[in-house]
């Protein structure tokens, strides 16, 4: 974490003029995903795919060096999901995977099936700070946290039992500026906004979480801080096995 200033994945979240196809194509791939019953972890009720299902992963550019890299750590959630990622060259596969913007991102579960919002030949993921030459720890840390975002899963910092008292001036200057440049309402709704609970299922907040990112405490008013997770805590593993079983 260089001056306090790291690099934050921004949630893309869908507008709500595309609330009601979205739910329909969630309920079409996945018939639970109408069920309001709760669980683990910070996760979006009705974006989840239905076990057993083989997602296509394509990527639409990229170095091939960093493209091998993802595959690798894509699999690594096969291990405890009943989902097989199978990459090739697909312009129609659910998952396409740029690295072209500048922010890292990805569709939550189920919605990068609305075209309407993510239209054919367009990424449903991207990767924007990656390179050949980036340590292996950075691509196991953001790799795994975008893939947990594919298969549903939010941010940890925006589960609705996370502690944290953001110290809101501060962050909003830090990530105002390089590497991120968010304006202030891109920081609220990045951070500062938690998921209601209606809309959640979750338990505890798990700060080994891959899908928690690193804040220093100078962030917080609380003098809360959280270094970098580099692989998938037992919370988050426990959670995808009970949400894609066998």
């Amino acid at each position: 974490m260089a001056n306090n200033k790291p690099h934050i994945c921004f949630e893309r979240v869908i507008p709500p003029r595309y609330t009601k196809i979205a739910r329909q194509k969630a309920i079409a791939e996945n018939p639970t995903n109408a069920n309001s019953s709760t669980f683990e972890a910070a996760v979006l009720r009705s974006k989840l795919w239905k076990p057993g299902r083989t997602l296509h992963v394509t990527f639409l550019d990229g170095h091939p060096v960093v493209q091998t890299k993802v595959e690798s750590y894509a699999h690594i959630w096969s291990q405890y999901a009943n989902i097989t990622f199978a990459f090739g060259f697909d312009l129609n596969a659910e998952i396409r995977i740029s690295f072209k913007d500048e922010g890292s991102w990805s569709a939550i579960g189920t919605d990068a099936l609305i075209e309407e919002y993510y239209p054919p030949n367009t990424p449903t993921m991207n990767y924007g700070w990656l390179t050949p030459d980036s340590p292996e720890k950075d691509y196991s840390s953001v790799m795994l946290h975008e893939f947990g975002h594919a298969l549903g899963m939010i941010h940890e910092h925006q589960n609705p039992a996370n502690p944290i008292q953001w110290n809101e001036q501060v962050v909003i200057a830090a990530l105002s500026g390089p590497p991120n440049f968010w304006d202030k309402q891109t920081v609220h709704s990045n951070l500062f906004e938690y998921y209601e609970r209606s809309r959640t299922q979750f338990t505890h907040f798990d700060a080994q979480s891959i899908m928690l990112y690193s804040f220093p405490k100078e962030w917080t008013r609380n003098a809360m801080e959280f270094p970098v997770n580099y692989t998938l805590s037992q919370t988050d593993k426990d959670f995808i096995k009970a949400r894609y079983p066998q």
